[in-house]
This record gives C-alpha cells, structure tokens and sequence, in this order.
C-alpha cells in the first residue's frame, strides 16, 4: 500500500477519534450516556522482501464502556433509596398526625375524662353531665377526623400505586420496542451504543419504581423480570400490569397482570419490593395497616368498656344505664372468588375490650368447618359448634355464621379497622348519663353493734334476668350461731376472704368473717366490725340516687385502669405504644434514605469511573487525535509531494 493509503487510514481513524471524543463532551450532561471510545486496529502487513511493512490502521469499533455488574449494583440502590424515601414520606404524614399535641388523641382522651370525673363531682347538676356528653362528642369527632385523615392518606396510596403501574408498563413497552430494534441492528462488531445507553437509563427509571432483574437474551435483548420471576419484558414482549380493587376489600387497590380479554391476575403483595410501588405496599402493609388498627383498638376498647360499665348505672330518671357509645361493628369483606351459589354471611361485633387485638383475621371454610386464622401469627381458632347455635367469641369478637356454604368460601374481617370512624355518643340527654349505682345498702342506727355495710356495687352478672333487685332485702345477724340469713333463696352466696371464695348454697345461712365480701345475683359488698344478735343490714334498690355518682367514680377510673391488651395497658398507654411504633418506623426510614444516599453516590461513583465522561481526560483526547489527524495529513503532503518528484524525473 502506497504512503498515501497509509496517511489517508491515519486521517480517517483520527476523524472518528475526533467525532467520538467530541460526542462523549456534548452529552456529558446526557443521563445514562456511557462513554465511548474509538478502537483502533492495524490492518495487514505486506511482506517487501527485506521485511513487512505496514499498510496503516482502521477503527475497528467504537466501544461503549459499561460495567454491567456497577450498572445493576447503582440500579439496585437506587431502587432502595427510591423506596425508602416515598415510604418515608408517607409514614411522616402519619407520625405527624399521631404524635401532635393538639390535634392527637390524647389531648382529647384526657379531656373527656376530665368531662367524666366533673360529673362525677356533681351528679345533681345537668350542666356537668351535659359538659360530659359534650366532651364526649369532642372525642367522637377527633377519632372520627384522625379516621377520615388516615383514610385520606390510604387513598393517595391507591392513586400513587395506580400512577406507578402506569409508569412501569409505559417502561415496559418502551424496553420491549428498545429489544426489537437494537436486535435488528447489533452484529458481533458493531452495537447500537445510543440505543443501548437509552435502554439502560429506561431500566434505571423502572428501578426507581419497582426492583427488577435483568438477564441477557439472544441479540442484545434483555429478559426483564421482578418479585419472584414475574415477566415484565421477555424480548420485545411487555407484560402489562393492572390495578384492581382487591379481592376481599373494595377500599384497597391491588397489582396484578391485565389478562386478555379483560381478565385480571391478581398478585401477592409480598412479591413486589423495592422502588416507589415497593415502598408504597410496604409503608400500607405496615405503618398504615398497624395505625389504623390500632387507633380503632382503642376506640374499639373505650365504646365497649365504657358502655360496659355505663349500662351497670342508674340515669337521674332512676333508670338502667344503657350504651353510651354506639357498636363496633368490624368490617367483613366477602372474597369475591366466592362461589356464587354460596350463601354464607359472616357478622362480627366488638365484645371485649380486654382480649381485643390490632391483627385482621381470614375467615375460611374447609367444607366441614370454618376456621379463624388471626394473621398477625397465623393462630386458627375453629368455629365451633357450625352451624352455631350461638355466637363465638375470639380474641374479643362475636363471630355469628350464616347461610350455607362452599368450600374455599373466605372472608376477611377487620375488627378495629373502621372502629374509629363508627366511634360515636348515643346519649345525648343529660339525665341519661348513669352516675348512680342501681343498689343501695344501709346499717339501720338502731343496731347495737359497730359493724358497718359498704356501699354495694353491681357487676355484668346483675343485668341477668331475674337478678336485678325490685324491693330490700333486710340481712339479719345470728350471734348463737354467728350467721348471718335473708339473702335471697333462689341464688348462692360467695363470700371471700383474703382472696379465697367460698360459695354457700342458696337458701343456707352465711357465716359471718369480718371484713369478708360477700356476692350473690350481681351485688357485692363487704360487711366490717362486730355485729351484735339480730343487727340488720338493707340491701335494695337505690331509690333516691340523685346525687350518687359511684358508677361515676367506676366510669372516671377506666382511664387509669388497664383494660387493654389483656390488662396490661389503659387507652392512654396503647395510643402511646402505637405513636411510638410510627415514630420508630419513621426514624428507621429516615435513617435507612440517609444509608441509601451514601450507598447510591457510592455506586455512582463506582459506575462513573468506568463509564462517565471525564473533561479533562477527552479535553486531552482532543488534543491526541487533533495531532494525529495533523501528523496524517503531513504523511499524506509528504506522499505527494514525492509523487511528484517522482513525475518530474520521467520527464
């Protein structure tokens, strides 16, 4: 090859070096560009004789540098800062809510019963009793607004998990169109480096909403999938995903894949993770799901212990107390994969404040059985007899089961989940309110002996019918044999001392222990001191409760008492146990968005070491092919000026 051809390769191949270099300085700035860099080869040597000579050079490719183990580890953080700090966010919102000291709960708690014991204070005056009832409404209407509040902060949950699943099959489409054209275009020497930088930065963008896992495939093409294997693209094929209302909740937005035609695939939550949508179900699965149960727990537990104790008063009118808050009613949501010739209907209703807990339940039918599995720790508890002959209650829950039903027939039930929302003050006339106790005791003065008679106090057993006291009864004390009669002769008398109970059949006379307590139908009291031969004691109705307010006191002591979680907790130590829970699951994401931005610049700059464009290193490139491009030029001005040369000697 002449001296020409030599200098003309050497021309070329700096041109390229040129035009690859100047391409890596304009798109510097370009997000997803991986540098480029023009590779250089000689071509075939010729033998002269005396040796080979080379016949210059030629670019044998322009090489992308790209690191696809930087690549997907800088993916792979960025997928969990993006989760990190949509979960954080949201959970901020909650915290917030939960944790102000004005707007909370427990400004509002504490009022009520402060509502509670003014009453209690002064059973004879109406303006008391009606700042009771008010205060009361204060607190319906504050977990009424932290319900709506959280409900309003589930429902941009949904949006946002739509609005994600749009995105990702707008990705999805737009890497199985990427797939197809870079598999028309890539060969073994030459890629589509654009079109490859523009794939990976469309896998970055997916990323930052759901974690995926890529896998080469033939030609160029990517199989990219998420979860456990789920396909979104298999070549130039995109999977679409869809949104539904799920199965069991209408309220509550599932993913899954869109079937044709029409048809929708609904899929497991746990199988989404990391990115927008993964931060998203986890932040609702978790914080979400815990503060909205666990807010209806405790409003849960004040309506029922509450009204528990209420309906053992007597009102002003002289009256039984009745509820004073309305019922919890869980939420029951009927599977829509039910077979449709079923006939099962499953109502559950709020009992027990003590044994109620914050977990949802799955209520499944095996063909024989219906089984109760609590899914905070998977215990089942079988309804037993079914067909029922009367309600069932678990973990505080009155399950009542009818219909006929079909195998595989399943229910979910969330028992506190709406309890906030269905808080509400059934009592709205002052005299309604039941300060008063509905028994009355008296140690007449004409007895001869000190002993003295507490005032009585009734329990749920005195509402039985039968039990309730419509005249006195007047105990007569026994000095011979130390007794003391006239209880009632249809009921059994417990009488217990130093926590031992002794149960005397009806009808028998009592003996008589100092300071002993002593129960029958509902009623307890405690007899003290020393009695002399036919001392009396009353026991009957209140007739003149008015200005009695020792259902009051029992009323304004449930703040103090520990009702909750099996007695271990008030209402005021459960919320706080829950805005606790938040707070530490807000910090946690705070902290781990703060780990995950130092992971993600760490993987940057891991990634761009390899395939960033460095200035100062292509400023100098420039420079490099500029010379050769000159020095090329040269050898070709030298070539002709010796051809010429060579002319003139033949003329």
């Amino acid at each position: 090859m002449s001296l020409l051809s030599i200098g003309r390769s050497g021309l070329l191949a700096a041109q390229v070096g040129l035009a690859t270099t100047g391409n890596n300085i304009t798109n510097a700035g370009v997000a997803g560009y991986n540098r480029q860099v023009a590779i250089q080869g000689d071509t075939p040597t010729l033998d002269q004789g005396f040796g080979y000579v080379g016949t210059g050079t030629e670019v044998t490719s322009v090489r992308r540098y790209y690191d696809n183990f930087l690549a997907t580890q800088l993916r792979n953080a960025q997928s969990n800062q993006a989760s990190l700090d949509v979960y954080s966010k949201q959970i901020s919102q909650i915290d917030n809510l939960l944790a102000d000291p004005t707007a909370g709960l427990s400004p509002a708690l504490q009022d009520f019963f402060n509502g509670v014991q003014d009453a209690t204070s002064n059973p004879a005056s109406d303006a008391s009793r009606q700042a009771m009832i008010s205060s009361a409404q204060s607190l319906a209407g504050r977990l009424q607004g932290l319900s709506a509040r959280l409900g309003e902060i589930s429902d941009g949950v949904n949006g946002q998990i739509t609005d994600n699943v749009t995105a990702i099959n707008s990705y999805a489409r737009q890497l199985a169109e990427l797939n197809h054209t870079i598999a028309g275009l890539a060969s073994d020497n030459k890629a589509p480096n654009d079109l490859l930088d523009q794939r990976d930065q469309v896998l970055t963008e997916l990323n930052k909403l759901v974690k995926t896992q890529v896998l080469p495939g033939e030609n160029n093409q990517l199989t990219v999938t998420f979860g456990t294997g789920q396909p979104l693209v298999l070549g130039d094929k995109a999977f679409q995903l869809g949104t539904s209302s799920a199965s069991n909740e209408p309220g509550r937005v599932t993913v899954g894949y869109m079937n044709n035609p029409g048809g929708f695939s609904e899929l497991p939550d746990s199988v989404i993770t990391g990115g927008q949508l993964g931060g998203l179900l986890e932040f609702r699965n978790g914080p979400m799901d815990h503060a909205q149960n666990a807010l209806g727990q405790v409003a849960a537990a004040l309506a029922v212990s509450f009204n528990a104790q209420h309906v053992l008063g007597q009102d002003k009118n002289g009256d039984a107390g009745t509820p004073f808050f309305g019922p919890i009613n869980a939420f029951v949501g009927a599977n829509s994969k039910n077979s449709p010739v079923s006939s099962a209907n499953v109502t559950a209703v709020v009992t027990d404040a003590a044994a109620l807990t914050a977990s949802d339940y799955s209520v499944d039918y095996d063909g024989t059985n219906f089984n109760v599995t609590r899914k905070s720790d998977g215990k089942v508890t079988q309804i037993n007899p079914f067909p029922q002959t009367e309600p069932q209650v678990i973990d505080g829950v009155s399950y009542s089961i009818t219909g006929t039903p079909v195998t595989k027939d399943n229910f979910l039930v969330r028992p506190t989940f709406e309890a906030a929302a269905q808080f509400k003050v059934l009592v709205s006339d002052p005299k309604k309110v039941a300060l008063a106790t509905p028994v009355a005791t008296a140690a007449p003065t004409a007895n001869a002996g000190n002993a003295k008679i507490t005032p009585g106090t009734v329990d749920a057993s005195y509402l039985t019918p039968g039990n309730a006291l419509t005249a006195p009864l007047t105990l007569s004390f026994d000095q011979a044999s130390g007794t003391l009669s006239g209880f009632p002769a249809d009921k059994d008398v417990t009488v217990t001392v130093n926590g031992t109970a002794t149960v005397y059949p009806a009808g028998t006379p009592v003996p008589y222990t100092d300071g002993a307590a002593i129960s029958f139908g509902g009623i307890s009291f405690n007899i003290s001191g020393t009695p002399a031969d036919l001392d009396t004691f009353t026991v009957g109705p209140n007739v003149s409760g008015v200005g009695d307010s020792r259902n009051g006191a029992l009323l304004a002591g449930l703040q103090s008492k520990n009702i909750m979680n099996n007695g271990s907790a008030t209402y005021q130590v459960s919320y706080a146990q829950m805005v606790n829970y938040v707070g530490a699951k807000a910090s946690e994401a705070q902290i781990g968005g703060i780990a995950a931005d130092a992971a993600v610049a760490q993987a940057t700059n891991s990634q761009q070491s390899v395939s960033g464009v460095n200035l100062d290193e292509e400023a100098a490139n420039l420079l490099r092919y500029q010379q050769a491009y000159q020095a090329s030029g040269k050898v070709m001005q030298v070539a002709s000026q010796l051809f010429d040369t060579l002319l003139s000697l033949g003329n």
